[in-house]
């Protein structure tokens, strides 16, 4: 008898110019939480495994430079390392601008009725309207983050 193999874990990974403004501005719009790696970086900093430059204060606590997550709240995640083990977005730094239209994208499903509503707060937040888009197969209303990815809200 064949045995099933147990779903892979993954996390979506975005490039960003500026992870930390990213993370603080998708942590906000999902109701995510951002990672805290603090422990994690302090220890690795103090074991010489990772450089100073390599480490920043990210909202009172050492964090990596170049990466942070968010994750949903009410996921498990690793105490000592800070890690969400379920639903996540990480941010990693890329030198150059978003160029190009998005490959991968997300959908927020605000609920019905909710989408005007949503929409205004996560431009409060800021992000972009692009274009609202009105289809028989439903109606949207495409955004850009702070950095220019598109999203779509529902």
């Amino acid at each position: 008898m064949t045995q099933t193999p147990a779903p892979l874990h993954w996390k979506l990974v975005v490039d960003a110019r500026d992870p930390h403004a990213q993370a603080d501005f998708w942590a906000a719009a999902l109701h995510y939480v951002a990672e805290d790696n603090s422990a994690l970086v302090e220890r690795l900093l103090e074991l010489g495994a990772l450089p100073g430059a390599a480490a920043l204060e990210y909202h009172g606590r050492a964090a990596f430079r170049d990466l942070i997550a968010v994750r949903h709240p009410d996921d498990p995640y690793d105490e000592e390392r800070g890690t969400g083990l379920g639903r996540r977005l990480l941010f990693q730094r890329v030198p150059e601008a978003k160029s190009g239209k998005n490959r991968l994208h997300i959908d927020l499903h605000a609920g019905e009725g909710k989408r005007a509503d949503e929409v205004a707060r996560l431009e409060a937040l800021g992000a972009t309207v692009v274009r609202h888009v009105s289809e028989p197969s439903g109606a949207w209303t495409v955004l850009a983050d702070p950095e220019g990815n598109e999203f779509c809200v529902q």
